[in-house]
């Protein structure tokens, strides 16, 4: 096992990307820009967690976990284009909004905790 699959945020991260996969499986024809475009964003999440842990430097850590922390952005915007368009109901994007909101924040922990340890 990897160091990062013992990380809160990464499990959260894999479990929100395979929850918007099964989602976007329903979307209808026509939307395959919204589907490719939210499977990405929401993978890069967990994939960058990934690479910024494999790196030896505070810097490149710390960049990597941005990037991350920028795909959480990214999502919350495709997600309300989703409920806007009806392919999501408001509940549904409710919740996966409060997960982008809870992987935030422990992305910044991740990124503050970084100058407090000695690597």
């Amino acid at each position: 096992m990897f160091a990062f699959e013992k990380l809160t945020v990464y499990q959260k991260s894999v479990d929100f990307a395979d929850q918007v996969a099964s989602l976007t499986e329903q979307f209808p024809r026509g939307y395959g820009f919204l589907v490719d475009q939210l499977n990405r964003a929401s993978l890069s999440v967990a994939a960058n967690i990934a690479e910024g842990n494999g790196r030896f430097t505070k810097p490149d850590r710390r960049n990597f976990f941005g990037i991350a922390r920028g795909s959480v952005q990214e999502c919350v915007p495709l997600l309300e284009f989703a409920e806007r368009r009806s392919l999501i109901t408001h509940d549904r994007h409710g919740q996966l909004k409060a997960d982008l909101e809870a992987i935030a924040k422990m992305l910044s922990g991740l990124i503050n905790g970084l100058d407090k340890r000695s690597t």
